[in-house]
């Protein structure tokens, strides 16, 4: 499918008239960045070891795949195992981790609590979170130290790991040579147009759907006297993204039961969700909101957690 929409980039659309490449073009990268983010979420998949039986050809995939998206394979593999391993950890949690009130810095009323300043937000998440949090860990765990996933010796990473982030940088630093190399021969924005573009909204619709998975008014989040693996397994979400769903491989309508089997590939997740709804019964979460507005809600509310009826669970709130 990607092979056929560079197809259709490099022959059909620069033959169309202008006033219709204006068109063709947005929808282009529509597309392609959608179809790009179900291959995110195949090496994803590999990162789980739920791809094939064989890690090794689990690594390897993963390893192409995510380089190719400019991810560093294996160091963002051990710090999303140790999000699945601590979700819902006040502590532990490795991103999506909200502060306490008295943690905010003294502006964050004036971003968030006005409709300007929750749009820049949102587009600042939307455009840079991604690359951000790799880079700087912005939104996730504190650290002792500066914290980033292209170092080796890092505070995240134990020294089996440093290996493995070495090989990850190498994957993301030949992708980047390779794009240097076709934009010296086609030119900057013939990059841009073909990948760049779907790139920054395979980046956008990541960060959606992870920020929406984990940050709704009715998901808690626990500090470590209440915390245990199940409760932050379950303080997760679903969603119904309509033709998405099969287009992301149902990465946002099983996202619970990825949480709580996340070695099932994702060919079994419908069928694993079905069985475990009856099971949950209420603790089972779904969210229906169309995606706009539910990001914008998340935004308004979600803003920091505080405890309410028990000491060491946490709620989010909005209010200063």
């Amino acid at each position: 499918m990607i092979a056929s929409l560079l197809y259709a980039a490099l022959v059909w659309i620069p033959a169309l008239p202008t006033i219709q490449q204006l068109g063709a073009w947005p929808l282009y990268w529509a597309t392609q960045g959608c179809v790009m983010t179900g291959v995110w979420v195949l090496a994803h998949e590999c990162g789980h070891h739920a791809f094939s039986d064989y890690l090794l050809l689990d690594n390897i995939v993963g390893l192409v795949l995510h380089s190719w998206l400019l991810v560093p394979y294996f160091s963002w593999k051990y710090s999303h195992r140790r999000h699945h391993a601590n979700t819902g950890s006040l502590e532990h949690d490795e991103v999506y981790v909200p502060k306490k009130k008295e943690a905010l810095p003294w502006y964050t009323p004036y971003i968030y609590n006005n409709p300007v300043g929750r749009l820049g937000y949102i587009a600042v998440q939307l455009t840079l979170g991604w690359p951000m949090y790799l880079a700087l860990n912005t939104s996730g765990r504190p650290y002792p130290r500066f914290v980033c996933h292209y170092d080796p010796y890092g505070p995240m990473y134990s020294e089996l790991e440093r290996a493995q982030v070495f090989i990850s940088d190498a994957g993301v630093l030949a992708v980047s040579l390779a794009l240097l190399k076709l934009a010296s021969a086609f030119g900057f924005w013939w990059v841009v147009r073909l990948y760049g573009v779907p790139l920054l909204i395979v980046n956008a619709w990541l960060v959606v759907i992870t920020y929406l998975a984990h940050t709704h008014p009715a998901l808690p989040h626990y500090d470590s006297t209440e915390w245990d693996w199940l409760r932050g397994a379950l303080a997760t979400m679903d969603r119904d993204l309509g033709v998405l769903n099969r287009v992301f491989h149902n990465t946002t309508d099983t996202h619970v039961a990825h949480h709580l089997f996340s070695s099932i590939p994702h060919y079994h997740a419908m069928e694993a969700t079905k069985a475990i709804k009856p099971v949950l019964g209420e603790y089972y979460q779904f969210e229906s909101n169309p995606l706009a507005r539910a990001t914008w809600r998340s935004a308004k509310e979600c803003i920091y957690v505080q405890p309410e009826d028990r000491k060491g669970v946490f709620w989010y709130s909005n209010k200063f």
